[in-house]
């Protein structure tokens, strides 16, 4: 392990970026289907971005980020989706690392989680609009750093 990966903490795995979005994607979709919340889903998928080590150095390292939200739905079905969320999680190979209220006037509920087998983040916050602003789930999905193996820059990994 060298310098800058020490620094991560782990050792990134040379993947391309492409199998990582469809990775990211798909569990994004498992993550709404546990929601069970019918409302609207804002668009972009999965996309790669740099992915800075700890001395800044981004050439070659890339990250999947995923971030949607669901609205369209009161607070009573956000609620229960969720409760939803966090029953449903530890049986689809997710980690809970944190459930409970944020530190905002609001105490927006959180659900932080860690797929066991791919390492992928996962944050989910429901804003509940008392600030007069419409109710929703914030989520984020995303990958850890990974050598991109379609990247001419990608460190040789020896």
């Amino acid at each position: 392990m060298d310098e800058k990966t020490r620094k991560l903490d782990y050792e990134p795995e040379t993947r391309s970026s492409q199998a990582v979005e469809k990775e990211i994607g798909s569990l994004s979709s498992k993550v709404l289907d546990m929601l069970q919340v019918k409302g609207k889903v804002t668009e972009p998928g999965p996309a790669a971005g740099s992915c800075s080590t700890s001395d800044g150095d981004v050439s070659g390292y890339r990250s999947v980020r995923h971030p949607w939200s669901l609205y369209g739905a009161d607070n009573d079905s956000l609620q229960k989706g969720m409760n939803n969320l966090k029953d449903k999680l530890p049986a689809q190979g997710w980690k809970v690392e944190r459930y409970g209220a944020d530190t905002s006037r609001n105490q927006n509920l959180e659900i932080s989680a860690v797929h066991s087998e791919t390492r992928t983040q996962l944050e989910v916050t429901w804003m509940k609009g008392l600030d007069g602003k419409e109710p929703l789930i914030e989520v984020t999905l995303y990958s850890r750093c990974f050598r991109d193996s379609g990247d001419p820059n990608t460190p040789d990994s020896n």
